[in-house]
């Protein structure tokens, strides 16, 4: 059975997508810890990050890289911080949050809650700085 990211990147789940190409692909996070909270996944169904064949864990980090790199122009922060659980979906992915402060990666604190509105508006500009790239 495909897991829920696989059917997001089929379009049978919508989301709010980021980025794309033939292998990778971004959407936001929808019970984001910050503004811009954006997951990253290889397209391929595999379930832990380190079970990635080399070059497809070599390009999700690139990937994942120019999709920070995108936020950043968007969501006022300090830097980008980067999280791999793979805990909660049995799907290979990189959490990108914004951070002001250490604190703001925090899995445990109340995430935060954003209109659909909010959160396309937030995708449609993340995805026209990464086009830009």
């Amino acid at each position: 059975m495909a897991t829920i990211f696989s059917r997001i990147v089929k379009g049978e789940i919508p989301s709010y997508k980021v980025a794309e190409d033939e292998r990778y692909f971004a959407f936001l996070d929808i019970n984001p810890l910050a503004k811009g909270h954006t997951l990253v996944i290889p397209k391929v169904e595999v379930d832990y990050l380190f079970d990635l064949e080399p070059d497809t864990l070599a390009g999700l980090t690139i990937f994942a890289q120019r999709v920070a790199k995108a936020i950043e122009k968007v969501v006022p922060c300090k830097r980008i911080g980067v999280a791999v659980l793979g805990l909660e979906v049995p799907h290979a992915h990189i959490h990108l949050v914004p951070l002001n402060h250490e604190s703001d990666i925090d899995f445990h604190k109340p995430k935060l809650k954003l209109s659909q509105e909010e959160f396309s508006e937030l995708a449609s500009h993340i995805a026209a700085e990464f086009s830009k790239q």
